[in-house]
């Protein structure tokens, strides 16, 4: 399948996962499953039909693993945000990033409020709506709008903080430069489903991306990790000197 092809099987589950909500009543929480809610189970099986119709295996926050024929590993956030979601809160997406046996090759990020479509190919770059993005290339912390998960311990020294329960979304927020950095505060981590495509978005726009413990975060498993991007890599490494002191 090639890389065209792809992002349509890609777009075409999170236009399911949207229709299976407008459908849904209920968006509360799962009694079956604590932590989950209707909203998930509801659009995680209409973006994995979708996604297993076109022959992917598929890791799911909501449902698990998936295998099928082809050598593509599809890694499912049916909707992150749901809390947001939940809420009545704006800012909530559909997320999937596409592994073949090279690494990350295309990712999607959907948000379901705007209606923007955020996607990125390996190696040939990231785009919104078609259009192509780049993030702010703010140099300084201390001029810097940074995008937060969790508390921190002290003052990072940015000028402006944004907290918006979204990761996805605050990684594309990093790509477009609506946001100089996005950076997790001391003990939390994220899933891979939670970071992958807005990654491979952010890193295709030419953003500056790292891991704050050090470690790999091109996964395909259900490891925790501490991502963090940046509008530029001086910027990053004051993040990283600063999250690390």
């Amino acid at each position: 399948m090639d890389d065209l092809s792809l992002l349509e099987v890609l777009f075409a589950a999170s236009t399911a996962a949207q229709g299976a909500l407008v459908e849904l009543e209920d968006w509360g929480p799962n009694p079956e499953r604590p932590g989950q809610y209707r909203l998930d189970v509801v659009a995680d099986a209409a973006a994995v039909a979708t996604l297993s119709e076109s022959g992917l295996s598929i890791l799911s926050e909501e449902s698990g693993r998936t295998d099928g024929p082809l050598p593509l590993l599809a890694v499912l956030d049916p909707i992150d945000g749901s809390t947001n979601a939940h809420r009545g809160i704006s800012v909530y997406s559909t997320s999937i990033c596409v592994f073949d046996a090279d690494g990350p090759r295309v990712g999607t990020v959907v948000n379901h409020s705007s209606g923007h479509r955020f996607h990125a190919i390996q190696g040939s770059g990231a785009w919104r709506d078609g259009l192509v993005i780049s993030p702010s290339r703010c140099e300084l912390l201390s001029e810097a709008v940074v995008g937060l998960s969790g508390f921190l311990s002290g003052n990072l020294g940015s000028w402006q903080y944004r907290t918006l329960g979204c990761a996805s979304l605050e990684l594309c927020a990093v790509a477009e430069g609506s946001l100089d950095a996005y950076v997790l505060g001391r003990g939390i981590s994220l899933r891979p489903w939670d970071y992958l495509a807005g990654l491979l978005i952010c890193a295709e726009a030419g953003a500056s991306v790292s891991e704050l413990d050090g470690r790999d975060l091109w996964v395909r498993s259900d490891s925790p990790r501490r991502p963090v991007a940046a509008a530029s890599h001086n910027l990053l490494k004051t993040i990283l000197s600063v999250a690390a002191g």
